[in-house]
């Protein structure tokens, strides 16, 4: 398994007039690639590399894929420093031989060639391609496999990375990688993947396509970040990728997080995952983006791995999964302390795939939904179980015996010691991209649509947030719960709270049950809507800690909602209790989240003042907020660009006192 940046340095060459090569020519299908026409990615103005070295070893390798040779044919360095700033590099048949070697018996290969690169170093500190010519005026050689004589040779390996890195975006320009054929996945059913599941299916236009997309971000997003997995024959097997909303997003939202491999397991064109959060207006918001070669240990263990680098090793508290039992093995291996759970939901969305067929279906159903929504207790779950399976035959459906030996990971009234921060059982977020592809959308058009998705996405959240910090929700009550969390809570948020305190008058009753030492246990009984036009009592056993401010309610409402139910604000009133306790009020859901959590996480850590790392990253993070708060409005930019510019002149002060 191999992992790839087209930013990385990858072997050093002689720069002193041309690179000694060995040329040896390969077929191209002893070279991994498909027959027919290639589509290699071309230098193009704009282009970014790390170092020298990097933007040397790329157009080094796009020569010898096009067939012809590199050398340096002039090069800039600083007075002072001799650090080199600028360079150009060019065909080896540029210019004419010298006067004076014109009658050496040495063979004649120059013709004046016009192709070439320009590059500097600019203030990023990364080479950009400042100038291109593509064009050459004599014929190209065959495409050949070159081994560089004075290359280091520690640096062999990386010269293999670098070319497979390039061989990956060449693809068959009949498009034609292969069909499908199955891969185990749920038990009792299977799902469809390529012929060639140690690659990804790329159709004709895909892989020039997926340079574009990383060439722009990496031009108009600073802290856009990819990986690539390769597999041994240099084709590109997996990939994933954060752009800068993203990574920023991760920071605040990452607590729980929502793994959608459905794109991939229902055989859409695009083999797309993506990584889900829910932000403090109960919007989705991405967190990660994957494309996979198929349904694979190899494939989910590379990406979840991969999306646990890009976020620095932050580990979600909660991870939610189709039901899988590849991803739950590796889910167990990536992220052993997360709590991992199938989606219920996902789960419903089978039902009539699985049971439709059965005589009592609608029956069947209605116990089903009953006992996995509105049970308590395990021991009620278990109960209600059993009664569907005896009363409607159901003791040899493999699908159901499966489910239930599962239902640990998917049942609510076991789940009720995690935290799901809104993503309640049943309540997946919706996704980041239902409005933009279909089952036959190609890898092509998504990433031309994917921008504009987020962007949408990223207005929807600045429209919320304006609306809520500078507009006060309507109150239904004189209860204080209400008002107090109107003033912290973003509206939609507040309108989940608010339901809660508007249904505490539906909970007539709230009685002493049971006193162990400080603890005691309340039961609250409430009228639940059990029909259309018909309500039915239930009781609700609620667990309250006066000293230690604890409240609990077996509906753990909190643990999944993020807020206090009904039950749990009945019982605070009934003990004279007139404001939430703090360790209720989550951060989360609060107008200014974002601006507290850059302030709570930002701050310069005294005993480690030389990271530079860690400065840059405080600094993106902080400045990354302005910016979003900076195209709210035309004034909100206008304040945010000035702010920038007296920012940028006081550092510059700072040089100059230097």
């Amino acid at each position: 398994m191999e992992e790839v940046s087209p930013n990385r340095k990858h072997l050093t060459n002689d720069e002193d007039g041309e690179t000694n090569l060995q040329e040896k020519v390969e077929h191209d299908s002893e070279n991994g690639f498909p027959e027919g026409k290639k589509d290699f990615v071309a230098p193009a103005v704009g282009m970014e590399f790390e170092s020298y070295d990097d933007a040397y070893n790329y157009y080094n390798c796009y020569a010898r894929e096009s067939g012809f040779r590199v050398r340096v044919k002039n090069s800039w360095f600083k007075r002072n420093s001799r650090e080199k700033y600028g360079a150009v590099l060019c065909c080896s048949s540029q210019g004419f031989k010298r006067i004076k070697d014109v009658n050496r018996l040495r063979k004649e290969t120059r013709t004046g060639c016009p192709a070439m690169v320009r590059m500097r170093l600019v203030d990023s500190r990364r080479w950009r391609i400042l100038e291109v010519t593509l064009d050459h005026n004599h014929l190209l050689g065959v495409k050949v496999h070159k081994s560089i004589k004075k290359m280091v040779q520690s640096d062999s390996d990386a010269e293999g990375r670098t070319i497979k890195l390039y061989k990956a975006l060449v693809i068959d320009s009949r498009g034609n990688n292969g069909n499908s054929h199955s891969h185990g996945r749920e038990i009792g059913s299977s799902s469809s993947v390529h012929d060639h599941p140690d690659q990804l299916n790329l159709k004709k236009g895909d892989a020039q396509a997926i340079y574009n997309y990383l060439f722009r971000m990496q031009l108009t997003n600073p802290n856009f970040f990819y990986l690539m997995d390769l597999n041994d024959e240099g084709r590109l097997r997996n990939m994933i990728w954060l752009d800068a909303r993203c990574r920023a997003a991760v920071g605040c939202f990452s607590d729980v997080i929502y793994f959608d491999t459905s794109y991939l397991s229902n055989k859409y064109e695009i083999p797309l995952v993506t990584f889900t959060g829910m932000n403090h207006h109960y919007q989705s918001v991405l967190l990660g983006c994957g494309l996979l070669s198929g349904e694979t240990s190899e494939s989910y263990l590379w990406v979840l791995k991969s999306w646990l680098v890009s976020t620095s090793g932050r580990v979600p508290q909660t991870i939610i999964t189709d039901r899988c039992k590849i991803l739950q093995r590796v889910v167990s291996e990536v992220f052993p302390k997360s709590h991992h759970r199938f989606s219920l939901s996902n789960i419903m969305k089978k039902v009539p795939e699985k049971l439709g067929g059965l005589k009592n279906y609608d029956a069947i159903r209605k116990v089903m939904v009953k006992a996995a929504y509105e049970t308590l207790k395990p021991f009620d779950f278990e109960n209600a179980w059993a009664f569907m399976i005896q009363r409607f035959g159901l003791g040899e459906h493999e699908w159901l015996r499966a489910l239930y030996d599962d239902r640990a990971w998917w049942a609510p009234v076991y789940l009720k010691d995690a935290s799901f921060a809104g993503m309640a059982p049943g309540d997946t977020p919706q996704p980041v991209f239902y409005k933009y592809i279909h089952k036959q959308t190609p890898l092509k058009e998504f990433l031309d649509k994917y921008e504009l998705a987020l962007q949408k996405k990223h207005k929807e959240e600045a429209n919320a947030d304006v609306e809520s910090r500078n507009s006060s929700p309507t109150l239904k009550t004189r209860c204080f719960f209400e008002l107090q969390l109107s003033k912290l809570y973003t509206h939609e948020i507040f309108k989940k709270f608010q339901l809660e305190v508007e249904e505490m008058y539906s909970c007539f009753s709230t009685t002493q049950l049971h006193v162990d030492g400080a603890i005691t246990i309340f039961l609250v009984k409430e009228r639940v809507l059990a029909g259309e036009n018909r309500r039915e009592i239930k009781d609700f056993e609620v667990l309250y800690n006066r000293g230690a401010a604890d409240v609990r309610c077996i509906c753990s409402c909190f643990n999944f909602n993020g807020y206090l139910c009904r039950h749990a604000l009945c019982v605070l009133n009934f003990n004279g209790v007139e404001e939430i306790p703090s360790k209720y009020i989550l951060s989360r859901w609060k107008k200014d989240y974002k601006r507290l959590y850059v302030s709570d996480h930002d701050g310069i850590n005294s005993n480690d003042g030389t990271d530079t790392v860690e400065w840059f990253n405080q600094l993106y993070r902080s400045a990354l907020q302005v910016v979003e708060e900076g195209v709210i409005s035309l004034d909100h930019y206008k304040v945010a660009l000035q702010t920038f510019e007296e920012s940028l002149s006081r550092v510059h002060n700072i040089e100059d006192k230097t």
